[in-house]
């Protein structure tokens, strides 16, 4: 930490929300460029929609991260937005979907956002007493990114509400099993 915080705030406040902002900068990051691997691995019908429906994605998480490392810089420390932050801050494992359908990308994708917003929620939670404006930063985020997940899931979902990949834990599986469902109602 530098010399400076925000006014109203200690320096062990500004601690706290800076190692939360930094771990939710580096996911950021990480979630940009798999939106982006997406955008270039995704085949098949529905090509062009789904690879157009992700760049605005990829801009606004893009957005994201500069507000945090904004926000990291206000609190006095300086954002880490390195690829070995990445690495360093990483609870995940990569993307593990290569060349493949839109409905295996968009299964895998799903599992994706789910882990990011449930950081993102527990981030709002803690930041609930800590400072409300980095929450209100959160809960604008998380808005989002709900949103870019009703995106995805409304590719994967049937008429009765269920999702081709339900059930499915990791990402190679829940893209094996919409691939498969996919198929199956071609």
């Amino acid at each position: 930490m530098t010399q400076f915080t925000i006014p109203g705030l200690t320096d062990k406040q500004a601690t706290r929300l800076v190692e939360l902002l930094q771990k939710q900068l580096s996911t950021y990051n990480d979630l940009h460029l798999t939106l982006k691997h997406i955008h270039w691995n995704v085949v098949g019908p529905n090509f062009i929609g789904v690879h157009e429906m992700i760049d605005p994605q990829v801009e606004a998480v893009r957005g994201y991260a500069d507000v945090l490392a904004e926000r990291i810089a206000a609190l006095g420390a300086s954002p880490q937005g390195t690829p070995g932050a990445i690495v360093k801050d990483r609870t995940w494992d990569d993307y593990s979907v290569g060349r493949d359908t839109v409905q295996a990308h968009l299964a895998a994708l799903d599992l994706v956002y789910t882990g990011v917003i449930e950081d993102v929620r527990k981030g709002i939670d803690e930041t609930e007493e800590l400072d409300r404006v980095t929450q209100d930063i959160l809960i604008d985020q998380a808005a989002e990114l709900e949103k870019f997940q009703w995106f995805v899931r409304a590719h994967l979902e049937n008429a009765g509400g269920k999702l081709a990949h339900e059930g499915s834990s990791t990402e190679r599986d829940a893209a094996s099993t919409a691939r498969r469902q996919g198929s199956a109602s071609a």
